[in-house]
């Protein structure tokens, strides 16, 4: 793979949006590089800052709701660069030892010797790689030390422990998903999230917002996804299932409910009803039974309002044969 990003991206044909900058990218791909879903819909100012990572390298966090697509985003905007791309989850189980590297047994010569070997992070930062750091805000605060070394732009990564001090490849490019903005969770539906140390806070350089799409996006995603729906009912039933998506976002936002409908659900209902041939069931199945009993029938009158029909306690599948 060349060192370099040489090709100049056309960003209004590839991703619909308009910057005052220019954007390259990689003329090969190789494994690192995500696939391409033709079917993804950018989000303009999200796009926009992410592609100001690659091209300026700026460190880019990006909040949101759950399911609203923020680590694909970043893939997606690397796919089209032909930029290597590695996301790691930081949840609790994700150590120090993990992200630097540790002391391992091989075998050399028919003799077993201790070497040491790299973690994620020294070679991530040793390539021109985008490393995304997945629930950024849940990580533990042992690792999130290990990340501030590498926040800054020039920031140079010491292994202590190899008396080692590795230096960032020039294309080396740094993001974060989150759902909180490292002040903890005030909404109750993200437990196990972590209040962030503001002084790493402020090294982020950029720090934006993705919300849910329009339903409009939103539809025309799930039926892209879906092609066994793409006919009149398939639409008119995807399009009342965004709109039960909807209220229930509306109605957390409103403090009725504690549950999100997110699209990542809306399309696991779509491959559910696919499946049990039962829209009503597949509801269940995929988001009612998940919910607080004593807010089910809040969301049951949502099902209603968006489909016309009232939910049945003792509704039994109709499976396909």
């Amino acid at each position: 793979m060349e060192n370099k990003p040489s090709k100049l991206i056309n960003t209004k044909e590839t991703f619909g949006v308009v910057c005052n900058f220019e954007v390259f990218g990689f003329d090969k791909t190789n494994e690192h590089v995500p696939e391409i879903d033709l079917s993804y819909r950018f989000d303009p100012e999200t796009t926009i800052s992410i592609l100001a990572g690659f091209t300026n390298n700026r460190r880019v966090l990006i909040q949101g709701y759950h399911g609203t697509g923020k680590s694909t985003h970043i893939e997606q905007v690397a796919a089209r660069l032909n930029w290597p791309c590695v996301r790691v989850n930081l949840d609790s189980h994700i150590s120090r030892i993990d992200l630097l590297g540790k002391d391992a047994i091989i075998l050399k010569d028919d003799k077993q010797i201790t070497k040491f070997q790299d973690g994620i992070l020294p070679w991530a930062y040793s390539n021109p790689v985008a490393l995304v750091f997945d629930e950024y805000d849940a990580g533990r605060p042992d690792v999130m030390f290990v990340i501030q070394r590498i926040l800054e732009t020039d920031g140079k990564l010491t292994l202590l422990d190899q008396s080692r001090v590795i230096k960032p490849n020039k294309y080396f490019r740094l993001f974060g998903t989150a759902n909180t903005v490292g002040l903890g969770d005030t909404s109750g539906l993200y437990h196990g999230t972590q209040q962030i140390n503001q002084g790493q806070m402020d090294r982020w350089n950029i720090v934006t917002i993705l919300n849910y799409l329009s339903n409009s996006a939103e539809e025309e995603i799930i039926l892209s996804k879906m092609k066994k729906l793409n006919n009149k009912t398939g639409k008119d039933i995807i399009k009342s299932m965004v709109a039960t998506a909807d209220l229930t976002r509306s109605g957390f936002m409103n403090g009725d409910i504690s549950t999100v409908m997110s699209p990542r659900t809306v399309l696991t209902w779509a491959e559910n009803y696919l499946i049990f041939n039962d829209i009503e069931y597949a509801f269940k199945l995929s988001f009612l039974n998940r919910c607080d009993e004593l807010e089910r029938p809040i969301i049951e009158e949502y099902f209603q309002r968006s489909f016309g029909i009232d939910i049945s306690d003792a509704k039994v599948a109709n499976v396909k044969e």
